[in-house]
């Protein structure tokens, strides 16, 4: 059977279609070239223009550690490329100041450094001849003087910057906000049979007397206890070894 004439198309019809497909395919390579070719050029620009250069330092994040402390940390200044900074350098010198707990860094087109800091929680002051120093959740101490706190701070008297001091801070991280925000005063009170005793003056009035390994788990039965006594007959809670309570004015 013969075929149709129709369904013949000729080279001579295929050959303009063929040049059209190839002319759009290398218009759109040269399009696609010149795009590139053009976002390089405008980069070379920017990198080598003011604009790449440092014009804002944005830092959040901060309220016990002063934002020029911390920039001065940082050793970023404006004015120098923004692309040049070692980030991991940045945040190394940031996160060795005691207060800081983690930074973050990101950069803002065009010329805009933001820096991120999350600071340790102040817990209280370790009482000095001189001062307070703050102490840290972490455990750490700022060797940065206060002489005046918030009248509601939690004092610790009688401590060194060392062992008893950091266990003791750890010992009153397993304990609820209820417990410790209740304690006024942690003082270390070493006594010959105990090296590890210590004596805590609650915001009540009462005394409370514990050893710093087993603190944590007497203290957390304190509002059980506290619950049983006569809240006008103040005294001593002891809690070295079992559990019993003096009154001030017994003999």
């Amino acid at each position: 059977m013969a075929r149709s004439d129709k369904n013949i198309v000729s080279l001579e019809d295929r050959i303009p279609k063929l040049k059209q497909q190839r002319r759009r395919k290398t218009n759109r390579r040269l399009i696609m070239l010149l795009t590139v070719f053009f976002m390089l050029v405008m980069l070379i620009i920017y990198l080598e223009s003011p604009l790449s250069r440092v014009h804002r330092i944005q830092i959040e994040g901060n309220e016990a550690v002063s934002k020029p402390y911390i920039l001065k940390k940082s050793g970023i200044a404006t004015g120098e490329n923004i692309w040049n900074i070692r980030k991991g350098a940045v945040r190394k010198r940031i996160a060795s100041i005691p207060e800081i707990d983690s930074v973050k860094m990101s950069i803002s087109l065009p010329n805009t450094l933001y820096i991120k800091v999350k600071e340790h929680q102040k817990i209280g002051y370790l009482q000095q001849k001189n001062g307070f120093l703050p102490v840290l959740d972490n455990g750490s101490v700022v060797k940065r003087t206060v002489k005046e706190i918030p009248s509601a701070s939690l004092i610790f008297t009688g401590f060194k910057q060392d062992t008893h001091l950091h266990e003791m801070i750890r010992q009153m991280q397993k304990l609820p906000d209820s417990i410790t925000n209740a304690i006024s005063e942690v003082r270390y009170t070493p006594s010959n049979v105990d090296r590890d005793l210590v004596t805590l003056y609650m915001n009540n009035g009462f005394e409370v007397r514990a050893s710093i390994p087993s603190f944590a788990e007497k203290m957390a039965h304190y509002p059980s206890i506290i619950s049983q006594l006569d809240p006008k007959k103040k005294g001593v809670i002891d809690l070295e070894v079992g559990s019993y309570f003096k009154a001030y004015d017994s003999k």
